[in-house]
C-alpha cells in the first residue's frame, strides 16, 4: 500500500488497530546521509521491554508493556511517497476492539470541541458538567473519541496559554512603541494552534549590543514568576565589566519542556546573529540539557553548583551516617585539587559508606565534568558557579512586579526596571571615571591594569595579587619553551589562620626573557 503522507499511514493503522482492538506508537526510523527519513515503524503500544520504575519492589506499579511484535514498515520513496514494505500481524496479548477507545493514541479532541471547551471554561461551568453534555450529545461514553482526563488536560493547558483582559493587546503595543524608537529592537511570538500566543521572546538594541563585550557566559534560569504567574520568565543573564548582572533578552514560556526551550533558545540565538555563548550555566534540568547539546553544541555547559549542593539533606538525610557522608562530600566538592584526588576520595566515600546504589550520587559523578569545581576550572566563567545571577535578576524585577500582577502590567513594568538597571550601570561607569583605585604593590601589571580595569574588576585583581603574599615560588626546571615552578601556597582558614600547605607544579609555557 502507498500512501501521500506519514500522517496518512498513521492514521490509516490507527484506525485498523482501533478496530481490532489494540493501540499504535512510533517504534523509530532512520534517515539518510542528507538527514531525510528513509523508514520507520509504527507498531502496537505494547512494544517494547517493561522497565520498571518502582523504587520498593514490595509496591511494584503495573506495566503495559508486553514485547508485543505487532507493527508495519514503511518506506520514503524517491517520489516522497509512503509505501508499507513488511506487515507482522500477530499480537501477543489479548485484543479487545470495545477497550480500544481508551488507547492514548484513539483520544483525539477536534476543534469544536476545544472551542466548546474553552467558552464554557471562560464562563464558569465547571469541566466536569461540559464533558457530561458532550457524553449527552455523542450518545453515549462509546460514541466519544476522548475521555474527561484529555479534556481536562487540555483546558489546564489553555489556562496557561490563555492571557488576561488586555495583555496581547499590550505585548504588541508595546513592542510596537520599542520598534518604533530602535529599529534593533527585537521580539518573536509563538503561537499555538488556535492562534493564541504560547511563549515570547524579547530583546531591547541596549542587550543586542551588550552581547558583543560580555557573551562569554550568560546564566539560564526559569524559577521566577513560576508560582505565581501563568507564563515563567526566562531571562539571559551575564556579567558586565563592573560585576554586575546584565539582561541579555528575555521570555515568557507557557510551559517548561523541550519543545519551548528549543523554541526560546533558537529565537535568542537570531537575535543576537547566530553567535552562541561560549559557556552557559543553567540547573539540573533534563529539557535545557538536552535543548543546549541542540541549539548550542559548541558551547560549555555548566551545572549550579548551588542547586546540587542545596539537595544534599533531601536526598541524603535518611543516612544514618549523614553527617559524616555530608562533611567528606563537601571536602570533596570544595577542595579538591586535582581531578586524580577527587575521584579517589570519592570512590574512598562510596565504599565506607556503602553509597553505589545511591542513584542521585551515582547521576552527578556521571555529569561530574558539569559541575565539579576541580573538572570545569580551566575553562572561564566570569566569577560564577550558580545560576544565581538569573536569580538575583529576578530580586530586581521583584521591586517592580508581584504576585498580582497582570502580564499587561508586568510588560509595562518591565520597561521602568530595564531603565532602572542601565541607571545603576551608569553610576557604577561614573565612579570607575571620576575616582582611582589606589594600587597596593606598584608592580608594573597592576599600574597597567589600574589604567584600564573598572574599580570593581581591579580590586578582584588585587584580591590575587594579595595572595601571592601567602605562595612561594621557584625554579625547578626550564625547557625550550616552558619554565616548570614549584609553588606552596599556605592554606588560610575563615579567620586567616595557617591550616595547611599545598605544592602545585606550574608550567609556564610562552615567550620568557632568559
Amino acid at each position: 500500500m502507498i500512501f501521500s503522507s506519514e500522517d496518512e499511514v498513521r492514521n490509516f493503522y490507527k484506525s485498523y488497530g482501533q478496530s481490532v482492538g489494540f493501540g499504535i506508537s512510533k517504534l523509530g526510523g532512520k534517515n539518510g546521509d542528507d538527514n531525510k527519513q528513509k523508514y520507520f515503524s509504527i507498531g502496537c503500544a505494547k512494544s517494547g521491554n517493561r522497565v520498571s520504575r518502582s523504587k520498593n519492589v514490595l509496591q511494584p506499579r503495573p506495566y503495559t508493556k508486553t514485547n508485543c511484535k505487532a507493527k508495519i514498515n514503511v518506506i520514503v520513496r524517491d517520489d516522497k511517497t509512503f509505501e508499507i514494505t513488511s506487515v507482522h500481524l500477530q499480537h501477543n496479548h489479548n485484543l479487545s476492539p470495545g477497550k480500544s477507545r481508551h488507547f492514548r493514541c484513539n483520544k483525539m479532541l477536534d476543534s469544536t470541541t476545544k472551542r466548546k471547551l474553552e467558552l464554557n471554561d471562560q464562563a464558569g461551568i465547571t469541566l466536569s458538567k461540559s464533558f457530561q453534555s458532550f457524553v449527552v450529545e455523542a450518545g453515549g461514553y462509546d460514541n466519544l473519541p476522548f475521555d474527561e482526563r484529555s479534556c481536562r488536560n487540555y483546558i489546564s493547558e489553555a489556562r496557561r496559554l490563555r492571557l488576561g483582559d488586555g495583555d496581547a493587546e499590550a505585548l504588541s503595543n508595546y513592542f510596537c512603541r520599542m520598534q518604533s524608537r530602535n529599529s534593533n529592537f527585537f521580539y518573536v511570538l509563538d503561537l499555538d494552534g488556535e492562534s493564541r500566543i504560547k511563549n515570547v521572546f524579547w530583546a531591547d538594541a541596549r542587550s543586542r549590543a551588550t552581547y558583543d563585550y560580555f557573551s562569554d557566559v550568560i546564566t539560564f534560569d526559569t524559577t521566577y514568576l513560576t508560582n505565581s504567574y501563568d507564563m515563567p520568565f526566562a531571562p539571559f543573564v551575564g556579567v558586565n565589566h563592573h560585576g554586575q548582572s546584565i539582561l541579555l533578552g528575555c521570555g515568557l514560556l507557557s510551559c517548561e519542556n523541550i519543545e519551548s526551550f528549543i523554541w526560546l533558545f533558537k529565537s535568542w540565538l537570531t537575535c543576537m546573529l547566530g553567535r552562541a555563548p561560549k559557556a552557559i550555566i543553567t540547573d539540573q534540568c533534563r529539557a535545557m540539557t538536552i535543548t543546549i547539546e541542540e541549539v548550542f553544541p559548541n558551547s560549555q555547559h555548566r551545572l549550579c553548583l548551588w542547586h546540587i549542593m542545596k539537595k544534599i539533606p533531601a536526598k541524603l538525610g535518611s543516612h544514618s551516617q549523614y553527617k559524616m557522608i555530608k562533611k567528606q562530600l563537601k571536602t570533596i566538592v570544595y577542595n579538591s585539587l586535582t581531578v586524580d584526588e577527587c575521584d579517589e576520595n570519592w570512590q574512598k566515600m562510596i565504599k565506607e559508606f556503602n553509597l553505589d546504589n545511591n542513584i542521585w550520587l551515582t547521576s552527578l559523578h556521571e555529569e561530574r565534568n558539569k559541575w565539579m569545581p576541580v573538572y570545569v576550572k580551566d575553562k572561564f566563567w566570569a566569577g560564577m558557579s550558580t545560576s544565581q545571577r538569573s536569580e538575583s535578576m529576578n530580586a530586581f524585577f521583584d521591586d517592580y512586579v508581584h504576585s498580582k500582577t497582570s502580564l499587561k502590567q508586568f510588560v509595562e513594568q518591565y520597561d521602568n526596571a530595564l531603565k532602572s538597571k542601565i541607571e545603576n550601570e551608569k553610576k557604577m561607569d561614573f565612579i570607575s571615571f571620576n575616582s582611582i583605585m589606589p594600587v597596593i604593590t606598584g608592580y608594573p601589571i597592576e599600574r597597567q591594569f589600574q589604567s584600564v580595569y573598572t574599580n570593581t574588576i581591579l580590586k578582584l585583581f588585587q584580591d590575587e595579587l594579595r595572595g601571592l603574599m601567602f605562595c612561594n615560588a621557584s625554579l625547578v626546571k626550564e625547557e625550550e619553551t616552558t619554565l616548570i615552578f614549584e609553588v606552596v601556597e599556605t592554606m588560610l582558614g575563615t579567620k586567616g589562620e595557617p591550616l595547611r600547605k599545598v605544592c602545585f607544579v606550574v608550567h609556564y609555557t610562552g615567550k620568557f626573557r632568559r
